[in-house]
């Protein structure tokens, strides 16, 4: 792989790189197949509609995706601001190790410095996913003092 890695907001045609990575974390990290028509919809969602949120890639200088994530969006009213919900990220295997995550985040905040009312970023991790806790930890993240709850229906 050409080290020399473009970061960017993704365009509707990134749409089936993210729908792949999506499926590749779900089996990757949770053993999970997604149901193929309902990831491409709710990707696709996402470039139809930006109140949902936006996507940010990872491009080498051949033109593939090798990287990505999404941001959606949480109002905080104890802030007066936005945390921006950083998900769905995933960076193929020749990529890891190249600090593609570090330079990922580093664009996201930057975009958040230049809309001025973002407050913070969260993420999620699944408790034994070690080694994305520590790449999480590198960039100068933290595990919050919050526990999260959930239900699916």
């Amino acid at each position: 792989m050409n080290d020399k890695i473009t970061i960017r907001t993704a365009v509707e045609k990134d749409a089936d790189a993210m729908i792949e990575f999506n499926q590749a974390m779900a089996l990757e990290t949770e053993g999970k197949q997604l149901e193929p028509e309902k990831i491409e919809k709710g990707v696709r969602a996402v470039f139809q509609d930006d109140k949902k949120g936006f996507y940010v890639v990872a491009e080498n200088s051949e033109g593939k995706i090798i990287g990505g994530l999404m941001i959606t969006y949480e109002w905080s009213d104890w802030r007066n601001g936005w945390f921006w919900w950083i998900q769905s990220v995933y960076i193929l295997p020749e990529g890891r190790g190249k600090r593609i995550y570090s330079r990922l985040y580093d664009f996201v905040k930057a975009k958040a410095e230049k809309e001025g009312n973002i407050c913070g970023f969260r993420l999620y991790v699944d408790i034994d996913n070690k080694h994305a806790q520590k790449v999480y930890e590198a960039v100068g993240m933290y595990a919050s003092r919050y526990l999260m709850f959930g239900e699916e229906v």
